[in-house]
């Protein structure tokens, strides 16, 4: 019961607050101007991300007993830090390399404080337990990347609040029902704010979560990420649902920001542009291309990711060996896919649709300005009347 009324805290909080933070940023002019790479028109509030979080952390102290907060109280220090982080990014644009300082602050409180890590390879090449220097190393680039790559996914209504919706969903069921209850408690908190915030966020949007919502939740879906492999990697059969293929699992829980972020890299590097060149490569700029609506785009990229997690479910004995394969696999063929979709969609669309020029173009004999001879100007008699 204390679950549900967790989670029902958090979404009345954000239902509430979430209105009231519209106006508020109107009134501030804190805005998200469209232009350049961004696909909305007109300006659109931001930083709403401190709706989720205020709830989030509203309902955790309002719910959590002391020894939970106990266990926790690293990963929500570093949240905390991280929020800040997105907080003052929306406000003054921070350097890339301020970020990335807060960032591993963040993750050295969850990963040398918080023991949180990938400490082993489960068996995956013949690997098992990692030494500690590596082990650290591992976790601290994966949090990190991890953590950017679902930046890059918010640039559609709704999609990252969907994606991060669907997965905090599973990570809370699973780590509840692992008996790590207070890494659940969290997340299901969590699924309450983004579900408020949604109803505002879904197309077309009257608000946009900026990287105080990013960032924040891109951390603690890395973060738990990384908890359920070593978790679930370390496990007897026993504690809960046990997934034999822990790095499969990992890579499918975030299959969307992983794809999307390794295949925008690779194609720019392709083309000799720098991996962090902003641009409108992204899956979802590829199915707007289509034609399709932002809530079409999001809800399709949804149904991916909970495919994803089918699958996983269904091959759970599968172990990395020949699942994270058939993942990788999977999330290319899924790729080409729709590129090739998309191509032949926008081929359709040039072929069918008159040129631009055509329709702008004046008929030739007013495309010139007319050419009156000096000698008939000087012969015409002009009259005033």
């Amino acid at each position: 019961m204390d679950i549900f009324l967790a989670i029902a805290t958090s979404f009345l909080i954000g239902f509430l607050i979430t209105p009231i933070l519209v106006r508020v940023l109107k009134k501030m002019q804190i805005m998200d101007a469209p232009g350049g790479r961004k696909i909305h028109d007109g300006f659109i509030p931001s930083m709403g991300g401190v709706a989720i979080i205020v709830a989030t952390f509203i309902s955790i102290f309002s719910w959590f007993q002391y020894q939970q907060l106990l266990e926790i109280r690293y990963f929500l220090a570093a949240f905390a830090l991280i929020f800040f982080i997105g907080l003052r990014d929306d406000m003054v644009d921070l350097t890339a390399v301020q970020k990335l300082i807060g960032q591993l602050v963040a993750t050295y409180m969850v990963v040398i404080m918080s023991d949180i890590r990938i400490s082993s390879l489960y068996g995956f090449m013949g690997v098992y337990e990692l030494p500690l220097l590596i082990s650290y190393a591992i976790t601290f680039f994966t949090i990190i990347a991890l953590t950017n790559s679902f930046n890059l996914i918010d640039g559609l209504d709704g999609l990252a609040g969907t994606i991060s919706l669907i997965t905090f969903l599973f990570l809370g069921w699973w780590f509840i029902n692992a008996g790590v209850e207070s890494y659940g408690l969290f997340a299901l908190i969590l699924v309450g704010g983004i579900v408020s915030f949604l109803m505002f966020n879904w197309h077309p949007a009257k608000i946009f979560m900026g990287d105080t919502g990013s960032l924040s939740l891109g951390f603690a879906l890395s973060t738990l990420t990384v908890l359920f492999i070593d978790t679930n990697g370390t496990m007897s059969e026993f504690q809960g649902w046990k997934f034999y293929a822990p790095i499969a699992s990992g890579v499918a829980l975030l299959i969307i920001p992983v794809y999307d972020t390794a295949r925008i890299f690779t194609k720019r590097a392709l083309k000799g542009k720098s991996p962090m060149a902003p641009d409108k490569g992204h899956v979802h700029h590829f199915l707007l291309r289509m034609g399709m609506r932002h809530d079409q785009v999001t809800l399709t990229l949804g149904l991916i990711k909970i495919a994803f997690i089918v699958l996983i479910f269904a091959a759970h004995n599968l172990n990395d060996h020949i699942l994270l394969p058939i993942v990788i696999l999977s999330a290319l063929a899924m790729g080409f896919r729709l590129d090739a979709i998309t191509l032949k969609r926008v081929k359709e669309i040039c072929r069918t649709s008159p040129p631009v020029l055509s329709i702008n173009q004046k008929p030739k004999y007013l495309s010139k300005k007319p050419v009156i001879q000096s000698k008939i100007l000087r012969n015409a008699k002009i009259s005033n009347n």
